[in-house]
């Protein structure tokens, strides 16, 4: 039992002044005599100052429910007490209303209008009437209220799936069955509801079971009710089948179409388009055979290289295939200021486009879960979750039907989702040189590139072929059409590497912020790491290299470049091989001149120095002039014999040019 002043919960004191209510409550606007109130509150056995106890009860409750503002008043009146509470105060009065206007709506033929009304009144349920009162007298009319409660969902479940609501209402009905196991009525309407969703062997199981608890716990068979319907299953009844909706509301006639919008002029790619489709066929098979497995996959890369881009030109090209709709959710893995979206967030805003109430909507992450994959069970219904943190706040959102497609994109490299759950990674790189020209003609028209190749081959340069970073130079360009593209090729040269010329007013158009989001998210020791990259002389390095800058084993050097591969802030080029990018190397390089101490970057430069000239120094012919090294610098990782002869020799000659100098 619950006292609220405009929706906020209110403490109503002693156990005693609770039953109390409660009792008046039994009986509103009605005098309750004293002595039946002394015999309830007490049960038979009262205090000998009864009386004066149950006035100063009254008293405090009267002054509560003054405090509070409540619509209910406390009269006393000869030989008893009398609490006034308007009809529409009593969630129980409010339910028999919705309960009755749900009858009416039935014997008039309008079974939509009867199914929102027994819902509605439903909705006011928040758990076992009078749960928290422990007296007989209000005992019984909780088992009174339970019943009416019990009766009513029978009532709204058979309105709903006369409407054909059948695959909203499985998963509801297998739990009712659950917990009233003996009450057949929910029994016959889950046997229905899994006949009208096509599952007819589920629905023909679900009646074994039933027959298996009544013989085994009342040794009965099941009703004359229920053995008729399992006739007609396996007669197949035409009977059986969903009737025509009279009132034109069915639940299930809304289509969800929820992809962004389609993005003009799309460009470059058609490599990955081309491996995309080769994965769902025209037919609806797909090349990953596994059949009756719904199909999942993963489109990973860094941040700004035109993940989201790819899959939703991707989604609109293949939208039709999916007639039962399109599902999409920007999980905000990696945004800023934003906390990425809880699987249970996302599961019941994929409810509600699906035509679930949020009164409809079950409690609890598994429910909706269930409830979600049941309703996509048999459907053709494409899923986008874009902006994935890890598999583990995507696996909630994987459908069951094996018609259904599954497109992610995520920064992380999914490794659990394609292990596990037989997601198929297409993995995005860097634009080729003649996609980044394409890109830069569409933005800003092929006459003015081509006016100028030369700028417009420094600009790609510049920016790594990355698309966001194009994305904010061609923007600026475009906003200023009468500058040269030299003027901004210049400009871009002479920040050498400053990601300040890629900056954007909008922070999803901001390099720098779009690198942050992924950087933020690393452990300590993986961003120190990062951060010392951007202080290796070259975009390549081995995991021995790496170690010795961050002055680590080379066992503790491979996990943190794991985990930096993992996040797309690397890349493993060949086995014991990284690389990085000029602009992902220029956030490093200022994120460790701003965050590292000046003795912490000399420290690594020697260390990675130390590390080259050593291993230039064992790489040396025999007969070789001779070289003397100091002691082994503290934190030095040499390089191991057996990697020695895949060295590249223009690797080893740059590099001990580099610490030569260092050094």
């Amino acid at each position: 039992m619950e006292l609220a002043d405009e929706g906020r919960a209110v403490a109503m004191g002693a156990a005693k002044q609770r039953e109390l209510l409660a009792l008046l409550l039994l009986s509103p606007n009605r005098t309750v005599g004293r002595d039946r109130l002394i015999d309830e509150l007490w049960e038979g056995r009262p205090p000998r100052a009864a009386k004066s106890t149950l006035q100063a009860y009254v008293y405090r409750l009267r002054k509560l429910l003054a405090r509070t503002g409540a619509t209910a008043v406390l009269h006393g009146r000869p030989g008893g007490y009398l609490l006034e509470v308007p009809a529409s105060a009593l969630d129980a009065d409010r339910f028999e209303q919705s309960v009755a206007e749900g009858r009416r709506a039935w014997d008039d033929g309008r079974l939509a209008d009867a199914a929102a009304a027994f819902r509605a009144g439903l909705g006011l349920w928040r758990g076992a009437a009078f749960a928290d009162i422990d007296l007989l007298a209000v005992r019984d009319r909780a088992r009174a209220l339970e019943d009416q409660r019990l009766e009513a969902t029978e009532q709204c479940l058979t309105a709903e799936l006369s409407v054909g609501r059948h695959a909203v209402a499985v998963v509801e009905l297998e739990a009712l069955v659950e917990a009233h196991p003996l009450r057949e009525r929910f029994w016959e309407l889950l046997i229905l509801a899994l006949y009208r969703c096509g599952r007819q062997a589920e629905a023909l199981e679900a009646y074994q079971r039933l027959h298996r608890l009544l013989d085994e716990e009342l040794g009965l068979r099941p009703g004359q009710s229920a053995q008729d319907l399992q006739q007609q299953i396996l007669a197949g009844d035409p009977a059986l089948t969903a009737p025509p909706v009279t009132d034109g509301r069915p639940a299930e006639a809304r289509v969800p179409r929820q992809l962004p919008a389609a993005l003009s002029g799309f460009t470059g790619r058609s490599g990955h388009l081309a491996e995309l489709d080769k994965l769902v066929h025209d037919s609806g098979e797909t090349g990953l055979d596994r059949p009756g497995a719904v199909v999942i996959i993963a489109i990973t890369g860094t941040a700004g290289i035109g993940k989201t881009t790819l899959a939703v030109h991707w989604a609109h090209q293949i939208a039709e295939r999916y007639t039962d709709g399109q599902l999409y959710v920007n999980l905000r893995g990696f945004d800023p200021g934003s906390r990425p979206m809880e699987p249970g967030e996302a599961v019941r805003g994929f409810l509600d486009a699906l035509n679930v109430t949020p009164e409809r909507t079950p409690s609890g992450l598994e429910a909706q879960t269930g409830l979600y994959r049941t309703l996509l069970a048999d459907k053709r219904v494409l899923v986008v979750l874009d902006n994935a943190r890890d598999a583990e706040q995507v696996r909630p959102l994987l459908p069951g039907g094996r018609d259904c497609l599954v497109v992610v994109t995520s920064r992380n490299r999914m490794s659990g989702l394609i292990a596990l759950d037989g997601a198929h990674p297409v993995n995005l790189d860097l634009l080729t040189v003649d996609e980044a020209r394409q890109f830069l003609e569409h933005r800003l028209g092929p006459d003015r590139v081509a006016a100028e190749p030369e700028a417009a081959a420094a600009i790609i340069a510049s920016c790594a072929r990355l698309p966001l970073a194009l994305a904010v130079v061609a923007a600026r360009a475009a906003t200023h059409p009468h500058f040269p593209l030299r003027a901004l090729a210049d400009e871009l040269r002479e920040s050498n590497g400053d990601l300040d010329a890629f900056d954007d007013l909008e922070q999803h158009m901001d390099v720098r912020a779009a690198y942050s989001w992924s950087y933020t998210r690393l452990d300590p020791e993986a961003a120190r790491l990062f951060r010392l990259l951007g202080l290796h002389p070259g975009p390549d390095i081995s995991a021995a290299a790496a170690a010795s800058l961050a002055g680590v084993s080379l066992e503790r050097a491979q996990m943190l470049l794991s985990e930096l591969t993992s996040a797309h802030l690397l890349a493993e080029r060949r086995p014991g091989r990284y690389r990085q990018h000029d602009l992902l190397r220029a956030y490093a390089a200022d994120l460790a001149r701003r965050i590292d101490a000046d003795a912490d970057r000399r420290a690594a430069a020697h260390r990675v120095s130390d590390h080259y000239l050593r291993t230039a120094t064992r790489l040396l012919p025999p007969r070789r002039p001779s070289t003397t090294l100091t002691s082994v610098l503290a934190g030095v990782c040499p390089r191991p014999l057996a990697d020695l002869g895949h060295v590249d020799a223009a690797e080893v000659r740059a590099r001990t040019g580099h610490c030569t100098a260092v050094r």
